[in-house]
């Protein structure tokens, strides 16, 4: 018995080309539902969820999210049960009166992220900074978490 590679890009080529279009269009479905997207009156409007990163350093985890356009003002941090959650609100700048909109592809609206902390964070010491659209939270890390080193002698 022989094996056979089999290239699948060379099957695709040899299915019927309305298959594929229909296969398109599904993934085109399911692609603009999970991102939330709702066709209203011609304009596409997208739920807006905020880029959001989180690092570790040895004193503290930092989380940075991007919110250009929004406030400081419109922005709510809260803390409860070990859950940092971060609220806020983009809002839709108005329409005037003579503007035609050729294209609207910023997205608007609130948002909240959350994300578990872990138990070693200090909750009374966290800071906020909110700086060019970047809103930068730092989380010190507590004592009895900071990593230690135990100098090994050797007999």
């Amino acid at each position: 018995m022989s094996l056979v590679r089999r290239n699948t890009a060379n099957d695709l080529m040899t299915f019927p080309s309305g298959i594929l279009t229909m296969q398109r269009e599904i993934n085109n479905l399911f692609d603009s539902f999970f991102r939330g997207s709702v066709e209203d009156s011609g304009l596409i409007t997208t739920a807006w969820n905020p880029a959001v990163d989180i690092t570790e350093q040895d004193l503290t985890f930092v989380v940075k999210v991007e919110l250009p356009g929004v406030p400081r003002e419109d922005v709510r941090i809260t803390i409860q049960d070990n859950m940092l959650t971060i609220r806020g609100e983009k809002k839709q700048e108005k329409e005037t009166k003579g503007t035609n909109f050729h294209r609207t592809e910023r997205s608007y609206g609130s948002f909240q992220r959350s994300f578990s902390l872990p138990s070693s964070v200090k909750a009374d010491a966290i800071e906020a900074k909110y700086a060019d659209g970047v809103l930068s939270i730092t989380l010190p890390k507590a004592e009895e978490a900071k990593r230690k080193e135990i100098e090994v002698k050797v007999r």
